[in-house]
């Protein structure tokens, strides 16, 4: 009875003991194709990532390119536009300033205010012309593609206000032909009273 003692409480207290929490020592145990697995991910999560921060890049840089493209287009458009409008102050010079000096009915007092008022518009738009001309082909001034589309906005509108300057001017020394011709008429018609 005394050996069936001992071992009841040899296995008792092995079970006492047991029951709680079980360490072992030693090495512990990596599954590595997980953490292959996750290098793996982790190399082309990078990779991926460069690849990305190319692509932006290069998009700003394309984002940069076409706003100078458009910018360049812009100034594009308003140097061609004021060409156009100088291109008409010189047909109207051409044509109806030849024909109001030729009228019989501009005295000849009014044919040097008439050419003076003319000449002042060519000659502004001639300096219009030349500033453009440094504006875009000059690094003296230095200025940046805004505030170079703002300087060839503004000749734009100043060459929109000579070109109808120009036409008001003519329409008016028109009117006043028109007016001394039926003046003319006027007075000199035959009365067969």
């Amino acid at each position: 009875m005394k050996n069936n003692h001992k071992t009841w409480i040899l296995t008792l207290a092995l079970a006492l003991f047991s029951s709680g929490h079980i360490v072992a020592q030693g090495m512990p145990v990596y599954d590595n194709t997980n953490f292959v697995s996750l290098v793996k991910s982790l190399v082309e999560s990078a990779k991926q990532t460069a690849n990305l921060v190319k692509t932006v890049n290069f998009l700003k840089a394309q984002k940069e390119n076409i706003e100078k493209v458009n910018s360049v287009v812009q100034d594009l458009k308003a140097v061609r536009e004021i060409g156009r409008n100088n291109q008409r102050l010189i047909s109207v010079m051409q044509d109806d300033l030849r024909d109001i000096l030729n009228s019989p009915y501009i005295k000849p007092d009014e044919v040097s205010r008439v050419t003076e008022s003319f000449s002042a518009v060519v000659e502004n738009s001639l300096e219009t012309a030349s500033f453009i001309d440094e504006i875009l082909s000059s690094d003296h001034l230095k200025m940046s593609d805004a505030e170079r589309a703002e300087v060839l906005k503004q000749k734009e509108l100043e060459s929109k206000e000579m070109v109808s300057d120009v036409r008001l001017k003519t329409k008016r020394y028109r009117e006043i032909i028109s007016f001394r011709k039926m003046q003319d008429k006027i007075n000199n018609r035959e009365t067969g009273f």
